[in-house]
């Protein structure tokens, strides 16, 4: 493993007994409801389920069972539900929803664009239990607005930003999808969240899926994609903000450089999530052959403890390039959603783009 060097491989070593025992384990802590699929916005690089014409709202009173049934399982000290989209602001009963959740004993957070996110709807969700808030910010001003088509998205965010990063007893971050047009602004995008006071950043590429699949934006070269982790070691120097490149694809010997923690694709481990029309899968981006269940069918508890086995397994995944991979011992086939859903092989390897730019 000397390609790593040898610190790196005592870290990596010791994250994979990690990881194993995890998933030994696979304690649930993160759930993840899809409470809608509409949304306010219309973003070019969206990659949730938003080509079908979206169907109705979850009931919270579904979504209520479900937890009511996960209960005698759980410590509400170590577990949360973040609420998802679609976006979730569309809801006008989500203050309810919160309400709800935390008068179960759960702590609650949300992913939003933040177009909604007026300081009286704020102080509302804050009222309701918030304990946990992602933002994105795409851009400064013409390239945001551009990317989510509303010339009112991007003073939007950053007012919900300022907001967001001046309240106690809120985890906060934003989050960032780097493309060919913004990659250059991620300086000035830095500086402007220092200045808002945020503490917290989260960058990530466009995976090639849904209006993102066809579109040049967000194919960046093989040099530029190795830029955008170049920029996070520099920044993460400044220990100002704490920048990570977001949890997905194993990224050799740019792990532990470009966050905090090495590569675990928590899907199905830690993660559980309730889809919009029901399906239980891991992490939202999960669907397909990765459903497991469906609420009105299946017990939650049931579906987690005795399925999952495709994502806690994976010996299937050490295919195609995978199979003869030095790195397979510390990635095991990468985050699942960047596998071809047909062949199943690993159709976007980070580690490959990043050789190819000469790492």
């Amino acid at each position: 493993m000397n390609y790593l060097g040898f610190k790196k491989t005592l870290a990596l070593e010791a994250h994979r007994l990690y990881r194993h025992s995890e998933i030994k384990s696979h304690k649930l802590t993160y759930l993840f409801w899809e409470c809608t699929l509409r949304c306010n916005l219309h973003c070019l690089h969206c990659g949730s389920d938003c080509l079908v014409e979206a169907i109705p709202d979850m009931p919270r009173e579904d979504f209520l069972r479900v937890l009511d049934g996960l209960a005698p399982h759980i410590d509400p000290n170590d577990f949360a539900v973040v609420i998802t989209g679609g976006e979730p602001l569309m809801r006008p009963d989500l203050e309810e929803c919160g309400k709800e959740i935390k008068k179960r004993g759960y702590a609650w957070g949300m992913v939003t664009n933040a177009l909604a996110l007026t300081p009286d709807r704020f102080a509302r969700l804050m009222n309701a239990g918030l304990k946990s808030l992602t933002i994105s910010l795409d851009g400064l001003e013409e390239n945001h607005n551009h990317f989510r088509g509303n010339p009112h998205s991007f003073e939007r965010a950053v007012r919900a930003i300022n907001m967001a990063a001046h309240t106690d007893g809120l985890t906060f971050d934003v989050m960032t999808c780097v493309n060919r047009k913004n990659l250059k602004e991620l300086p000035q995008i830095f500086n402007l969240l220092v200045n808002l006071g945020v503490k917290r950043w989260r960058v990530s590429n466009v995976f090639p899926k849904g209006r993102a699949k066809d579109n040049p934006l967000f194919q960046l070269s093989n040099e530029k994609f190795r830029q955008v982790f170049e920029f996070i070691r520099e920044a993460k120097t400044k220990k100002i903000i704490n920048v990570n490149y977001d949890c997905e694809g194993f990224l050799g010997s740019y792990e532990k450089v470009v966050r905090d923690n090495p590569f675990f694709c928590w899907a199905g481990v830690n993660i559980a999530s309730v889809l919009c029309d029901g399906s239980i899968s891991a992490c939202p981006s999960l669907r397909g052959d990765y459903i497991q269940g469906n609420i009105y069918k299946d017990d939650l508890w049931d579906v987690w403890q005795n399925r999952y086995q495709v994502m806690r397994d994976r010996s299937w995944a050490k295919i195609g390039d995978c199979k003869t991979c030095k790195y397979w011992r510390y990635c095991e086939g990468s985050s699942l959603h960047l596998r071809d859903e047909r062949t199943k092989e690993l159709a976007y390897c980070h580690v490959k783009r990043l050789e190819a730019a000469g790492v």
